[in-house]
């Protein structure tokens, strides 16, 4: 069998598994609903008003696509790390041709599918909720690479959370505690002139920032995103490298 059937295979196998949680499968499309209910239609922007949401509606879906590709691979493949060590299936994979890197190939390509309707559905709900204009253009599409990598990055963050935690709830806590700071300190809701001046080069040191300052060119600013995504995908190589490296053997 070759390297892609193996992945195939994989992929086929994660996603009739995802299909079968019905729960997550429910979650994963309605946490970003509510999100951009909450923030974009409950809280409104307030462009004269200042502090936090002072930014005109545009300005945002960057952040809102930041929160489902932030989110949900790092819970998703971190809990499934940990529920196949539980579960002595590592064991099992190392006597297949599967490798390590087919394994974490096939399960971020089905979070990138998972992840990328989930981004569409919050893109039209951001036009429809809050009255966002999303530029019509060529460019625009430039979205569907920095989610996929976006995706790719945090599935192989996710993978290295997964390796360390000792069990599913531990996944779950460490997955929050590094995504709620990373959410927040990125250039996603929070904009760099509410922050500490002595702060703000820090930003550059979160991947997600440079998700944030890509989709927001394409999305609202104009600019530079082309660079964002080079340096986006130079950071998911090397995250999904060091993925890779975490997934046990055996157990």
């Amino acid at each position: 069998m070759s390297s892609l059937r193996r992945v195939q295979a994989e992929f086929v196998a994660s996603w009739h598994s995802f299909l079968r949680r019905r729960t997550a499968v429910f979650f994963t499309f309605f946490f970003p609903a509510i999100i951009v209910l909450i923030f974009g239609a409950l809280v409104q922007t307030q462009p004269t008003g200042g502090g936090l949401f002072a930014e005109p509606k545009e300005y945002y879906i960057a952040g809102y696509l930041a929160v489902v590709v932030l989110f949900t691979p790092l819970s998703r493949v971190g809990s499934t790390i940990a529920r196949h060590r539980e579960g002595n299936r590592f064991e099992k994979l190392a006597t297949t041709p599967l490798k390590r890197s087919e394994w974490l190939l096939a399960h971020s390509l089905v979070n990138v599918v998972i992840i990328g309707l989930a981004a569409l559905l919050l893109l039209g709900l951001s036009v429809l909720v809050t009255g966002a204009a999303v530029p019509v253009a060529l460019s625009t599409l430039a979205i569907i690479p920095f989610v996929a990598l976006g995706v790719t990055l945090f599935c192989g963050l996710g993978s290295i959370i997964g390796r360390v935690a000792d069990s599913q709830d531990g996944v779950i806590a460490a997955s929050n505690a590094i995504a709620l700071p990373l959410l927040f300190l990125s250039e996603t809701f929070i904009t760099p002139d509410l922050l500490p001046a002595w702060f703000v080069p820090a930003l550059n040191l979160s991947p997600l920032t440079y998700f944030a300052r890509g989709v927001r060119a394409l999305t609202y600013t104009g600019g530079d995103w082309i660079g964002n995504l080079a340096i986006l995908a130079v950071l998911s190589l090397g995250f999904f490298v060091a993925g890779t490296l975490a997934i046990p053997q055996t157990d």
